[in-house]
């Protein structure tokens, strides 16, 4: 259907002007559905494949930083890892050219292939994720597929048949999975990396551990009899796991479900890439480079995956704001069922528009809400109050109405001439789109920058004099380039939470008992929790730890919440000031002359830091983050000295 632009929103012009509408295709999701899945196995791919980017942006940073042979052996290492294999060789083919300056989407699959007796058995996918690199937005998104997910196969040469997402990889290697997930999502794909588990305790091992707050305490030994499940021992609270452990870690699943597998496998990325800075050299760089040759293969389209490549990715990854790496889920709410999950199509629509668009404003505009104060940092003009004139820059007909259409539905004001004439820009040789800024306006430079992020590839600069007699007084002029091609990106869907009154009860006396125990057993001053989450009690299996962190003592409190069987929540004291965990908080404020510091995942607060008295206390939210924004705060405001 064409739309025409009537004054005060848009424009119809002339041909040699701008008229006309370009809408977005409509897209078709497909049913799909979820299911519990089959006997365990092995779920360390999944771990391995998202951790790439942050190994391939090491290499970069190195090879970029040293001379030699460090940049020898970064083109040794790129050509190690390159397609090679006739599967994922043909699998490229199909890729998608990034374009400059342009988001670019990667697909990781993890295998698992056996040794030993099991040599022979044909290797499963039991990771299918989408990475998605925006250098405008500086963030990154990540979206894993459970790989019991009912989806349509898409096989070379097969008729389409609905079955789990990993079968695709099993019936038709890395081709069957790439063009399953693309007709799942429609979104484009850049780049293939297949990835075999086996190197994910190497990697780990290399790192000397990673740094992990681990929620509760996870125990299974097998000499009981019954059911066999991997073995595992893990005690709760912030440590170092080796590789070994953080593997039982992310693989567990077997007493809670696959929904909270999901989560601590995310927790564990956060925490990889926190180890991966810290533990930053050019021989760690060796050490690991060496495990992934022999690991991950990386498709590119025209086989085009070289050092310069790695060497943006990894100056891009290292460069990222805290808080800009994004992991998009289906909503738990959506999920329906016990054994077997059900999703709607809406809701896998919803977790591929969450992934694709990324909010790098949510941790902000969420602390915002939850404190009810304002953050010094700004974010940003609602487009109701930020008024553009849209000017044609590539003499396309219709270019620069089209975009003023798709500006006026996300709620821009379209400054048009008394005239009514058809708005050109100074010339029509605009390669790249341009949106100009009037520096006299607050909040302009970072209006346009928003902007910019709607049209992929445009640039951003302050408002010359030849352009401010065309803008008509509005504090934005995109003139439209030679690269639009008549459409937007999606803006970021704001989920913010709503201020509520905290779901929380006062009682100290629950954790009384261990607060005192563990004074006697520490040195700092420990702190009681007079305010619990409304339905919450200390854990019945370990609801006191008191051990040494890097030397350190701590003393971890578990509680249970009542909501779910598996929502555990902690809060953490320690003498250690400066825990991995404890840098770059997204915002800090002051309550009653106490310091705190919120960690946001999102729009949702993870964890609460108090500090004071020479200590660190942080109250840690539960795996899926259930409890509220208002709850966290509430909580950690009611951390009282034990008289």
């Amino acid at each position: 259907m064409r739309t025409t632009l009537k004054r005060g929103t848009g424009q119809a012009a002339s041909r040699n002007g701008d008229a006309g509408f370009l809408d977005p295709p409509n897209l078709e999701w497909p049913v799909s559905r979820y299911r519990q899945p089959d006997p365990p196995r092995r779920g360390a791919g999944r771990l391995m494949a998202r951790i790439v980017l942050w190994l391939l942006a090491l290499v970069g940073v190195v090879a970029g930083g040293l001379a030699g042979g460090a940049y020898l052996y970064l083109d040794r290492s790129v050509a190690a890892v390159a397609a090679t294999t006739p599967a994922v060789v043909r699998a490229q083919r199909q890729l998608q050219t990034p374009l400059p300056e342009q988001p670019t989407t990667a697909l990781v699959i993890g295998y698992d292939r056996r040794q030993g007796r099991e040599e022979n058995v044909e290797a499963r996918s039991d990771t299918v994720m989408l990475l998605r690199a925006d250098p405008g937005a500086k963030a990154v998104s990540m979206l894993s597929f459970p790989r019991d997910l009912s989806v349509e196969i898409v096989c070379p040469g097969r008729a389409m048949r609905v079955a789990r997402i990993n079968e695709a990889f099993s019936d038709c290697g890395a081709e069957g999975t790439l063009q399953t997930v693309r007709r799942l999502t429609n979104l484009p794909i850049n780049y293939l990396v297949t990835v075999n588990f086996r190197g994910f305790q190497q990697v780990v091992a290399k790192l000397g551990g990673v740094w992990v707050d681990v929620d509760r305490r996870y125990f299974n030994d097998n000499s009981r009899g019954g059911p066999t499940y991997p073995e595992i021992d893990l005690q709760p609270g912030y440590q170092k796991l080796s590789g070994s452990k953080s593997l039982d870690f992310v693989r567990y699943r077997h007493f809670d479900s696959d929904i909270y597998r999901l989560a601590r496998q995310q927790l564990f990325v956060r925490s990889f890439n926190e180890q991966l800075r810290s533990a930053f050299s050019p021989t760690s760089v060796v050490k690991i480079v060496n495990v992934l040759r022999d690991n991950v293969e990386i498709g590119a389209a025209g086989g085009k995956f070289d050092k310069r490549t790695v060497i943006s990715y990894g100056l891009f990854a290292f460069s990222l704001p805290q808080g800009n790496v994004f992991q998009a889920r289906i909503d738990i709410d959506c999920l329906q069922g016990q054994f077997e999950l059900t999703a709607s199509p809406e809701c896998v629509a919803e977790a591929v528009q969450d992934f694709a668009n990324p909010d790098v404003d949510a941790p902000g505009r969420a602390a915002s809400v939850a404190t009810g104060r304002k953050l010094k940092r700004p974010l940003g003009l609602p487009p109701r109050r930020v008024t553009v004139s849209v000017l044609n820059g590539n003499g396309v007909e219709g270019a620069a109405a089209n975009a003023a259409h798709h500006l006026t539905r996300i709620g821009h004001p379209i400054a048009l001439p008394p005239s009514g004439a058809p708005r050109n820009a100074p010339s029509w040789k605009y390669e790249r789109t341009l949106i100009y800024f009037d520096a006299r306006r607050d909040g302009s430079e970072l209006a346009a920058r928003k902007v910019a992020r709607l049209f992929e590839g445009a640039d951003v600069a302050p408002l010359s004099r030849a352009l401010r007699r065309l803008s008509d007084g509005a504090m934005l002029v995109v003139v439209v380039g030679q690269n639009f091609h008549g459409s937007l990106a999606s803006a970021p869907v704001d989920r913010t939470p709503t201020r509520k009154p905290p779901a929380v009860r006062s009682d100290p006396d629950a954790s009384l008992p261990y607060v005192r125990e563990a004074a006697r057993k520490v040195r700092f001053p420990v702190l009681v929790p007079s305010v619990l989450e409304q339905s919450s009690y200390p854990d019945r299996e370990q609801p006191l730890r008191v051990y040494k962190m890097a030397g350190y003592q701590a003393v971890r409190l578990t509680y249970l919440s009542g909501a779910e069987s598996s929502a555990y929540w902690g809060i953490e004291m320690t003498s250690w000031g400066q825990a991995p965990i404890l840098e770059d908080p997204n915002s800090k404020l002051t309550i009653g002359g106490r310091h705190f510091e919120l960690h946001l995942s999102g729009s949702r607060i993870h964890m609460v830091v108090l500090r004071e008295r020479g200590a660190t206390y942080w109250v840690v939210n539960t795996l899926l983050n259930a409890l509220s924004n208002d709850t966290m705060l509430a909580i950690a405001k009611g951390l009282r000295p034990l008289k």
